[in-house]
Order: C-alpha cells, then sequence, then structure tokens
C-alpha cells in the first residue's frame, strides 16, 4: 500500500460501507417495499453485493443486486443483468466512484418506463467535478482532487480492499 496515494483504507472502506447500509436500513426498515440495488460495471456490483449482504441483517425485505452494464465515455447501449419491474420498488444505484455525474445520468434511463417508488444513488468515493445534475444520496467519502486525478477503487476476491488517488500525466493521456 506504500507505493500509492492511498484515500480509503481496507479497514476504513469496510467502516463506510457498513455506515451507508445503516443509512440504508434506516432510511427503509420500516417499509415492506421491494429494494433494488443496481451495481453499475464490475465494482459497482461489488459494493452493491456488500452492502446487500449488510442490509440483510437490518431490515425486512431482502434486497435484490442487478448490474448494469454501459460504455461511460458512449453510453448509447445500456443492459441490465436482469430485466425487471421497477414499479413501486426503492431502487438504489451503487458506483464506485462519482466524478461528473454523466454515468449515473445515463445508468437512469432503464428506469424511465417504470414509476419506483424512490431512486437514490451511494458511491463509495465521490469527486467534485460535477457536469451533470446527479448527487449521490450515500457516499463512503469525498474527495478533493484535481481534474487530472483519478481514483481508482480496488476489489480482490470479491471485496473493496481500498480506493487511491493516481494522478494522469500528460503522457498518459495520449
Amino acid at each position: 500500500m506504500a507505493d500509492k496515494n492511498y484515500v480509503l483504507s481496507y479497514e476504513a472502506a469496510q467502516e463506510k460501507l457498513h455506515r451507508m447500509a445503516l443509512e440504508i436500513a434506516e432510511l427503509v426498515s420500516e417499509e415492506e417495499v421491494p429494494l433494488v440495488l443496481i451495481g453499475i460495471r464490475q465494482s459497482g456490483t461489488v459494493i452493491a453485493e456488500k452492502i446487500c449482504r449488510l442490509l440483510e441483517q437490518y431490515i425486512k425485505v431482502k434486497p435484490q443486486v442487478i448490474s448494469i452494464m454501459l460504455d461511460k465515455h458512449l453510453p448509447k447501449e445500456i443492459s441490465l443483468s436482469e430485466e425487471i419491474d421497477f414499479t413501486g420498488k426503492n431502487v438504489i444505484f451503487v458506483d464506485d466512484v462519482s466524478n461528473s455525474g454523466r454515468t449515473l445520468m445515463y445508468a437512469l434511463r432503464p428506469l424511465l418506463d417504470f414509476h419506483p417508488r424512490r431512486v437514490l444513488v451511494l458511491v463509495l468515493v465521490e469527486r467534485m467535478h460535477k457536469q451533470f445534475p446527479i448527487k449521490p444520496d450515500f457516499v463512503g467519502v469525498s474527495v478533493a482532487t484535481t481534474v487530472e486525478d483519478y481514483i481508482q477503487v480496488e476489489i480482490q476476491n470479491g471485496e473493496v480492499i481500498g480506493a487511491f488517488v493516481k494522478s494522469v500525466s500528460v503522457v498518459d493521456k495520449v
């Protein structure tokens, strides 16, 4: 870990995930409304599965986890791991890092044909470079970075290991 600029250690990541699960439980614990966690790409799905496991001990309804895949640079095609009816359900989009808000904005597209009870957003790391009107409801940690920086969330064996800042040089951009 010494060679990377970590903003979230393994222990801190686990603590943040547990805190966010408790926040969700507090919000939905009295409801018997289905809860769907939609993990964005690989890391978001791992985080959604972890949140789901944590939530199961605190809420009455068993949460469901599905994945959404989209190209964050050209999000024309969006696919869900499972087609479900979101009407009347609590839906939480889960991503590893929120930056501009673009990915989360486009991820909402599959819900436009339904009438969910509530749509919320959870991110492990929030950056402050918003270009779209998406604000996470549950945030593990907020990090002020430069536009050139990149946040990498490390996943190993289905667990969040940590998150670090990687500075992108001019050479890396080419």
